[in-house]
């Protein structure tokens, strides 16, 4: 079966450099178009495993670990672990990739982040660096009910005797995921984990708790103006895939989405809430379908 190649790539942070980890799968050949895939949160970049085997028939597929999370090194600063410094690193894995344009399907944090990165002022008549965007299962308005939720377990100190024990956990914090087989969802949180001393850790900086932890209403209100600017400004074509369950992604926000900036189209997925994992059949063919018309 195939597997990624881990790469690394420096990155600048207000107290010198660090390095990202990125999943590398090889595509059809050397000219192959670049699809960057970014994780959620507290995930990581093997999220994607089965998304990116599929993918990488036509596409060279890239999966980082966002700073602090899997085989990224963790910040000297926690309040660096903002959606613009993660843009700037992203700008740091474009030109180690030597891509002026690339593909993006990003899991929330990591939809953030390309929206992020596709608003981007550049020269008149420059191409922007996101030639087509997915966001899955988030938008420029983010409630602030499911912030709390997820800052309920986010960071908190957890060990575990076994790797099963760990991903029954997870299990229990990601209803909103959908249905998953036990196989699947071992697969999906064996990444997750690092073994310390014969007991299991999660594989994130608890740090990236401590941003999350200080957004008050006030500030998550100025952030969503924010994104929402951004947002009308984006040009590339986009699609918003919606856990019809979300607690995150709003159905109102949704349909504004799909009515300004770029006019995403809206595909919502029922039974699912934030956020779905695009490792089944009929999820990953909503997104092959959208990146290849």
């Amino acid at each position: 079966m195939t597997q990624p190649r881990l790469r690394f790539v420096n990155c600048l942070d207000g107290t010198g450099l660090h390095r990202m980890a990125y999943w590398e799968w090889a595509g059809p050949g050397a000219d192959a178009p670049v699809l960057v895939c970014v994780h959620g949160l507290a995930r990581q970049g093997r999220d994607f495993d089965t998304l990116a085997r599929v993918m990488s028939e036509r596409y060279r597929v890239v999966c980082p670990d966002v700073v602090g999370r899997g085989r990224s090194d963790r910040l000297r600063q926690p309040a660096g672990y903002q959606i613009p410094a993660y843009v700037s690193d992203m700008v740091a894995l474009l030109a180690r990739l030597d891509v002026e344009q690339v593909d993006w399907v990003g899991t929330s944090m990591g939809g953030l982040i390309g929206l992020g990165l596709a608003a981007l002022p550049r020269p008149e008549g420059a191409p922007g660096p996101v030639r087509r965007l997915v966001l899955n299962d988030v938008g420029p308005a983010i409630r602030f009910e499911a912030l709390q939720r997820i800052g309920s377990y986010l960071g908190k100190p957890a060990r575990f005797g076994s790797l099963a024990e760990g991903a029954a956990y997870l299990r229990s914090i990601s209803e909103g995921f959908g249905p998953h087989g036990d196989v699947e969802w071992l697969a999906l949180s064996a990444p997750m984990f690092r073994e310390d001393g014969g007991q299991w850790t999660l594989h994130y900086d608890p740090a990236i708790a401590l941003p999350l932890a200080a957004v008050t209403p006030e500030l998550a209100a100025a952030g969503e103006a924010a994104l929402w600017a951004a947002y009308d400004t984006l040009r590339c074509p986009t699609l918003l895939i919606r856990g019809a369950e979300s607690d995150l992604l709003g159905a109102d926000t949704a349909r504004r989405m799909t009515e300004r900036g770029p006019r995403a189209r809206l595909v919502e997925l029922p039974g699912i809430g934030h956020a779905p994992t695009l490792i089944h059949a009929d999820q990953i063919a909503i997104v092959r379908d959208f990146l290849s018309p």
